[in-house]
């Protein structure tokens, strides 16, 4: 938890194939704890093609009933349908946008919202801007997006820094993400 903390969660990420991982992993989250999904993460990687979108979205009936008998993830009939919906919905954005990440990185204005909680009770688990885009997403046929998880997601992906004001891993107020990859 540790090690994903201070090298992964709130760090800019402008790779489609790693927006598309961390939206399913965040949506099979859901009512569970994240150290959960971190320990199934590297099955998911496996069962799941790298999440490679346009593999997911191919997944049929059988090989979604492969997913439900695996013990190595998250065995829920909705999470995984969902995830096959939402590669399908994924592919989608990318090619009326481009990319992704253009689309995501357009919903905060293309720098990540960094907010300056001292303490724990003061991030939220929501936002405006996770209201807006789960909406949109919803909208564009995506499910397992509600504005929680999404929330949870644009952190996750570095949209939005809620490291604790004295984290070490704070980014400075005002730097400049990465590039986009694609």
């Amino acid at each position: 938890m540790s090690e994903y903390h201070d090298l992964e969660w709130g760090v800019p990420s402008h790779d489609d194939r790693h927006l598309f991982e961390m939206l399913i992993l965040e949506g099979a989250q859901a009512g569970l704890s994240w150290s959960t999904i971190l320990a199934k993460r590297d099955r998911y990687r496996a069962v799941y093609a790298g999440f490679d979108p346009a593999r997911v979205a191919r997944f049929g009936a059988e090989r979604q009933a492969e997913l439900l008998a695996d013990a190595g993830i998250v065995r829920n009939r909705l999470k995984v349908a969902a995830s096959v919906t939402n590669a399908a919905a994924f592919l989608a954005v990318q090619d009326h946008y481009g990319s992704f990440d253009r689309y995501l990185w357009d919903q905060v204005g293309g720098t990540p919202v960094v907010n300056q909680p001292e303490h724990p009770l003061q991030v939220p688990a929501r936002s405006d801007v996770s209201d807006r885009l789960s909406r949109d997403l919803k909208r564009r046929g995506f499910r397992f997006v509600g504005t929680t998880i999404v929330y949870a997601f644009l952190q996750a992906v570095g949209a939005v820094d809620d490291h604790l004001v004295g984290c070490p891993a704070k980014r400075p107020p005002g730097r400049a993400p990465s590039q986009p990859t694609g």
